[in-house]
């Protein structure tokens, strides 16, 4: 009995270790040439205040936790990632039956520039857009909130999608 338990045991960690599972590297697709990145607050030219501020967090946290280069300051960057949020509108897209807006779409469309600190553009993409839903309330309150972290998704869900374009399509 003592010998089938260690003959499984080390048949266990024989299979586990050939079954192909291994850490990839993720340097591999890191452009060439950026080793840091600056990312400055967004430029907001909506009539929404304060958008840019979710966007500017998405994108940092998006490139920071990724870790394929180092986000620092734009005086030692050697490439900066600029955000122009162009347009951010709200329509109202459900209905309770006495006519008043259950939930809200959230629209918003940002540029995106990269560059050398000389000033080259490396890539850059216009017209970036997606759009979130969110419930609103009675309470002014709730529906603030609800906006707020509809906005917040989208920040971050657009910040992942142009990391992975970033890093897998440049």
């Amino acid at each position: 009995m003592q010998f089938l338990k260690k003959f499984l045991s080390i048949v266990c960690i024989v299979l586990l270790a050939g079954c192909g599972y291994q850490m990839v590297g993720k340097d591999t697709h890191r452009p060439p040439g950026i080793a840091s990145l600056a990312i400055p607050t967004f430029v907001n030219q909506t009539f929404e205040p304060g958008i840019e501020v979710p966007f500017t967090q998405g994108f940092l946290r998006e490139f920071i936790q990724d870790r394929r280069v180092k986000v620092v300051g734009r005086d030692e960057a050697d490439s900066v990632l600029e955000g122009v949020i162009k347009s951010f509108q709200i329509y109202s897209v459900s209905y309770d039956r006495s006519g008043i807006a259950q939930e809200y779409q959230t629209a918003v469309v940002i540029d995106l520039t990269l560059r050398k600190k000389t000033g080259e553009i490396l890539w850059m993409e216009k017209d970036l857009s997606d759009t979130r839903v969110y419930r609103t309330s009675q309470n002014i309150l709730v529906s603030e909130s609800n906006k707020a972290a509809a906005i917040q998704l989208l920040g971050r869900f657009m910040a992942e999608r142009m990391r992975n374009r970033f890093f897998y399509n440049f």
